[in-house]
């Protein structure tokens, strides 16, 4: 019967195998621990939600007055607006410094236009230099200064021994233009006949860079006192500033009424503003000189101007 004995345990085990049994003395292990598998979250609808009927609100647009200024974002220049309207240009014939060619005084209307602050200094000059656009002053000095226009000191300095064509060059260059007569004399001495940007007092150090005072051009922005009433600085003393118009000495006696652009022809342009070696009577907004466009010194710098926002 040996072989029945190894059966019968044999058999037993299975048995209690098949009880889910332990045989004694064997220890059962701990159920494993429950996995909850991850349910995905619904898919996100591929239907967009409904359009908002309300419309955006409009963006607001600034509103434009004296005051209101702007830098350019190609050389860095803050320009002042100059509403549009009415302005008295020229000289009356009571002011006994005027010239024949500042009369007879008569009222303009202009369209609404930017001017730069302060004359093109050589710094920013300089930026249209290295853009291949302009072509480097022609000298190098100032009056008093050796080297003038290639020293960091005077990159806040007016730009000087520019040309008519040089300006305009630049400010092709800038994204602007050359101010009209009109508009040059109209952000000097605002639309109440003034004789000066800051009004009818005649001129002193604290307000002008003039009558040899310095013997040669100051860093622009020095005479904050002296200010047009639109904020524009150095409109008188420092430096001449070209405009865009041809030069005639009759020209006022047939201006028009509206936005003048001057002769349509001539051999002579125009300048503004005096200079550091002019005393008070060439420092009065309305002061005409006039020059050959190709013509250009250490008294001569110019700034620009533009219709459009720059």
């Amino acid at each position: 019967m040996p072989t029945f004995r190894r059966i019968l345990p044999l058999a037993a085990a299975l048995l209690l195998a098949a009880c889910n049994l332990a045989p004694s003395g064997t220890t059962v292990p701990s159920a494993a621990p429950s996995v909850t598998a991850a349910v995905p979250s619904a898919a996100p609808s591929e239907t967009p939600p409904p359009a908002s009927t309300s419309s955006p609100s409009p963006t607001p647009v600034p509103t434009l007055g004296v005051g209101s200024r702007l830098t350019s974002p190609v050389d860095g220049m803050v320009l002042d607006y100059v509403p549009a309207g009415d302005f008295l240009m020229g000289s009356a014939s009571t002011d006994g410094d005027a010239y024949p060619d500042e009369m007879p005084q008569h009222s303009v209307n202009l369209d609404a236009f930017w001017i730069d602050q302060t004359p093109v200094t050589n710094g920013e000059y300089a930026l249209c230099v290295q853009a291949g656009t302009c072509k480097a002053p022609r000298k190098i000095t100032s009056n008093l200064i050796d080297l003038y226009w290639n020293d960091a000191k005077y990159a806040n300095y007016p730009v000087i021994w520019i040309s008519w064509v040089d300006a305009g060059t630049y400010c092709a260059w800038a994204g602007r233009r050359l101010p009209s007569e009109a508009e040059w004399e109209k952000a000097a001495r605002g639309t109440d006949g003034r004789l000066y940007p800051w009004g009818n007092n005649p001129p002193d150090p604290t307000l002008a860079d003039f009558a040899n005072h310095l013997k040669d051009v100051n860093q622009v922005g020095s005479y904050p006192a002296g200010a047009s009433p639109y904020g524009a600085l150095d409109m008188a003393g420092n430096v001449w500033q070209w405009v865009a118009d041809w030069y005639a000495p009759d020209y006022y006696a047939q201006s028009p009424a509206s936005d003048p652009a001057g002769p349509a022809a001539g051999s002579l342009r125009v300048l503004r503003g005096g200079s550091f070696t002019y005393t008070a009577p060439g420092l009065r907004s309305a002061y005409r000189f006039e020059k050959d466009p190709s013509f250009d010194s250490w008294e001569i710098g110019f700034r620009c101007a533009s219709s459009a926002t720059p």
